[in-house]
């Protein structure tokens, strides 16, 4: 019996200026916790008692773990999977660069046996599957594809955050499939990104009511900021937003949206419905 639908809902929780490309190179530990302010440590209970009883997947930024031990702790405890994100947060599509973030997050990673993977910016190429899978991981969540999609890579699978395909389905599902130009000119919708999420919340909600009543599982991702406002979060973000416009969706508030999906529809994290899916 193939497994009920859902909606397979997941947090990348990371530091609010990973919204902005402008601190990637910023390598100091110190001056990251400094510029992080303690959000990550204070938004954590509020998203928790947002959730409620309802299960997510939450990759988190390794350096958090390292700044607030008891962030990963927390999330663990409350009956949710943790996954990783990476262990700093910037592109990783070369495979050098990701395979030294993989080994940067190892030991913390290993403490708490993760095991899903979730690539920043969801931005992945086809040949890190397998040092994925050399890392210990058993299904990555990076790409974006139509919902009901669910490819195996080798050893690993991966359950993409979710897309609505005008135009009938995808001719090619390799990575990378980001939310691009490309994406949208070959009529695919990332709904599943929480910049929709903040351009048309109505708009996805329904959406999603389509792709479960057609029994599918959607994928979507939030981030902490979104439900937890940093302390002046758009003045500064000011310089950033005046550069790149398309970055407002993701300074929106999108509690309400929460609320409203978990009032409404049933949601689990993907490693659950994997394993339903999968046995893995």
């Amino acid at each position: 019996m193939p497994p009920s639908p859902r909606v397979l809902l997941s947090i990348d929780y990371e530091p609010w200026f990973a919204l902005t490309r402008r601190y990637d190179l910023l390598s100091d530990p110190l001056q990251r916790q400094t510029l992080d302010d303690g959000f990550t440590k204070r938004a954590i209970d509020s998203i928790l008692d947002m959730l409620g009883p309802a299960k997510a997947s939450i990759y988190i930024v390794g350096e958090i773990s390292e700044w607030y031990p008891e962030v990963p702790e927390k999330i663990v405890a409350a009956g949710h999977e943790l996954g990783l994100h990476c262990q700093t947060h910037r592109p990783l599509i070369a495979l050098e660069e990701l395979s030294k973030d993989l080994s940067a997050s190892a030991g913390w990673s290993s403490r708490f046996n993760l095991r899903g993977y979730r690539a920043p910016m969801v931005g992945i190429h086809e040949d890190a599957y397998a040092l994925l899978a050399q890392n210990g991981f058993t299904y990555s969540s990076s790409i974006y594809a139509p919902a009901g999609t669910l490819l195996q890579k080798g050893s690993m699978w991966e359950l993409p955050v979710s897309s609505l395909a005008l135009f009938g389905p995808a001719s090619d599902l390799t990575a990378p499939r980001k939310f691009s130009t490309g994406l949208l000119l070959g009529g695919e919708v990332p709904y599943g990104s929480s910049f929709m999420i903040g351009l048309m919340p109505a708009t996805i909600l329904h959406i999603l009511e389509r792709e479960l009543r057609a029994g599918l599982s959607p994928v979507i991702i939030m981030h902490p900021y979104e439900l937890v406002q940093p302390e002046a979060f758009v003045r500064r973000l000011g310089r950033d937003l005046l550069a790149h416009p398309l970055l407002f969706p993701f300074t929106l508030n999108k509690s309400r949206f929460l609320t409203t999906l978990l009032k409404n529809f049933p949601v689990s994290g993907l490693a659950t419905y994997l394993h339903e899916v999968t046995n893995v």
